[in-house]
């Protein structure tokens, strides 16, 4: 009831939504503050917030009531380890590149298992996993830096290190020289993405290095998709990241073109939260995840294609 009256901040949309009556909701909250000998809700106009102690009832309320749930998949999985149900966070360039390999090997193992894939920042990734919303985030731990006031809360594992390639389509002139220099890609179609950006940045300080001004930029935009299939079209050139050209290379027929840019790590990490008991089925894809992230390891890279 504390939690329904949290969430709708009413007490008579909490007692419409639990089916009970308005009066039965006042009572449990009031028998509540009177056992905690602390007012829970400020009441307004405008409706009911929890105050400062309720705010930390939420909180703590929040973790048991998640440990209790981590605890009943937990039986779930005891009886039949073939089944429930795993939510997951991370960005588009993630879950179009490195999530698609390691649900293929996780879903032969655990076909019945239901994956709920969340694709969106992962600074909004982060905060659902803070609000136990979610189960684990598959991050680019060195592009987003783990946000403040909740750096301290996360355990991060880095899965391998990924890197940033120059791309173009198989139709594009510079995909037939064996040498380019970065000069000769000034003037070029680019499509990169925001300027805040941890890979525009890499691309901007490559060519400030070499003294030169930021490239000609036709497009801006985080997109996989939309980088990926402007490429195949031989009038563009991207930043991608070698995970990436990994799965759309082949399937748009990219190359990757003879440039070097600078080598910073760009982490490829599972963050799960601290103090949080882990349900089998996510140590499970935890452990999926470390499989397929080797073979991305061991891949021996080249900056020539």
């Amino acid at each position: 009831m504390f939690f329904a009256v949290v969430q709708s901040r009413s007490m008579a949309k909490a007692a419409a939504h639990l089916r009970v009556t308005q009066p039965a909701v006042s009572k449990a909250i009031s028998d509540l503050e009177a056992a905690l000998g602390v007012r829970l809700f400020d009441r307004s106009p405008q409706g009911i917030e929890p105050t400062k102690y309720g705010t930390v009832l939420v909180k703590c309320g929040s973790a048991a009531f998640d440990e209790l749930r981590q605890g009943i998949r937990g039986i779930e999985y005891l009886s039949d380890p073939t089944v429930g149900e795993l939510l997951i966070g991370c960005p588009e360039s993630i879950s179009s590149s490195i999530l698609p390999p390691i649900i293929y090997r996780f879903t032969q193992q655990y076909p019945r298992v239901i994956l709920d894939i969340d694709a969106g920042s992962t600074p909004a990734m982060l905060r659902k996993l803070a609000d136990r919303s979610i189960d684990l985030v598959l991050a680019r731990t060195g592009v987003s830096q783990l946000p403040e006031p909740f750096s301290e809360d996360w355990n991060t594992e880095i899965l391998f290190e990924d890197e940033l390639i120059i791309a173009a389509g198989k139709d594009n002139p510079w995909a037939r020289r064996s040498k380019i220099d970065l000069a000769d890609l000034l003037n070029e179609r680019w499509i990169l993405t925001a300027t805040d950006d941890w890979s525009h940045t890499v691309v901007a300080d490559a060519f400030r290095a070499r003294g030169l001004q930021t490239p000609t930029i036709s497009m801006r935009t985080p997109s996989v998709h939309l980088r990926t299939n402007l490429l195949a079209t031989g009038q563009f050139i991207a930043a991608l990241p070698r995970s990436v050209m990994s799965l759309y290379g082949p399937r748009f027929s990219l190359k990757i073109l003879p440039i070097a840019l600078p080598v910073r790590p760009w982490p490829v990490s599972i963050v799960t939260l601290k103090n949080r008991t882990l349900s089998p089925v996510v140590e499970r894809f935890i452990e999926c995840s470390r499989e397929v992230a080797g073979t991305f390891g061991k891949r021996p890279w080249s900056r020539r294609s």
